[in-house]
C-alpha cells in the first residue's frame, strides 16, 4: 500500500510546477500537478490529496474561488477537510486574512523560500493528522459510550425476565440460581466497560481544547 503523503501543486506557472514536483518527491511526496483552478478541482475528485499547494493568481478559477468551492460548497464536502497552503505575489495584510478566513490553512507571499514552504506543509500535516487521531479517539468513545448503554439495557431486561421465572412456580430453583449468577457476572463486566467509558469521557473536553486549539494555530 503507498503511504506516500499526497500533494497537489496548483500554479499556473510551469517552472514552479517543475520546482515542486522534483524538490518534493525528491523528500518521498506523491506529487500531483493542475495549471489552473479547473484543473485541480478535477485532481481533488480523482485523487483526494493530503494538501494542496494552491496559487493564488490563476487563470478560470482563482485560489480564492477554489477556496471557497471547498470550505462552503456542499457539493464539494467530502474535500472539505483537505489543507490547503495559498501562494501569492501580493504581500498584502488583507489578501492573506481574506484567504485564511476562506478556510486555508496557511498562506505563503513569493517569492518563497523553499525550506520554509516545507516546514508549513509538515507543520500542517502534522496538525492534520493530529486532528484525525483525536477524532478516532472521540468515534471510539462514542461507540464504548453507545455500547456500555445497550448493555445496562439488555442486563436491565434479563434481570426482570429472571425475577419472573424465579418467583413463577414449578421454575427450577438451582437453574434459576445458576442464571442469576452468570447474570451478575455479566453486570459486573458492565459496570467495568462503564467505568472504563467514563474514565475515558473525562478526556472528551480536553480533547476538544486541544482540537480547538491546533485548528486556530493551523490557520493563524
Amino acid at each position: 500500500m503507498d503511504d506516500k503523503k499526497r500533494i497537489l501543486i496548483v500554479d499556473d506557472e510551469q517552472i514552479n510546477l517543475e520546482f515542486f514536483d522534483v524538490m518534493l518527491s525528491k523528500l518521498g511526496f506523491r506529487v500531483e500537478k493542475a495549471e489552473n483552478g479547473l484543473e485541480a478541482l478535477d485532481a481533488i475528485k480523482k485523487e483526494k490529496p493530503d494538501l494542496v499547494l494552491l496559487d493564488n493568481v490563476m487563470p478560470k478559477l482563482s485560489g480564492w474561488e477554489l477556496t471557497r468551492l471547498l470550505k462552503t460548497n456542499h457539493e464539494y464536502a467530502e474535500y472539505s477537510d483537505i489543507p490547503i497552503i495559498m501562494f501569492s505575489a501580493m504581500d498584502d495584510v488583507k489578501d492573506k486574512v481574506e484567504g485564511l478566513e476562506l478556510g486555508a490553512d496557511d498562506y505563503i507571499t513569493k517569492p518563497f523560500n523553499f525550506s520554509e514552504v516545507l516546514a508549513r506543509i509538515r507543520a500542517v500535516l502534522r496538525n492534520r493528522e493530529l486532528i484525525r487521531q483525536i477524532e478516532y479517539r472521540e468515534g471510539r468513545l462514542r461507540v464504548a459510550e453507545e455500547m456500555a448503554g445497550a448493555a445496562v439495557q439488555v442486563s436491565s431486561e434479563l434481570r426482570s425476565i429472571l425475577d419472573a421465572l424465579g418467583a413463577a412456580p414449578g421454575t427450577p430453583k438451582e437453574e434459576a440460581r445458576k442464571a442469576a449468577s452468570k447474570l451478575e457476572e455479566w453486570e459486573r463486566r458492565i459496570e467495568t466497560w462503564k467505568t472504563e467509558a467514563d474514565r475515558l469521557k473525562t478526556g472528551e473536553t480536553a480533547l476538544a481544547a486541544i482540537k480547538k486549539k491546533v485548528r486556530e494555530h493551523s490557520g493563524s
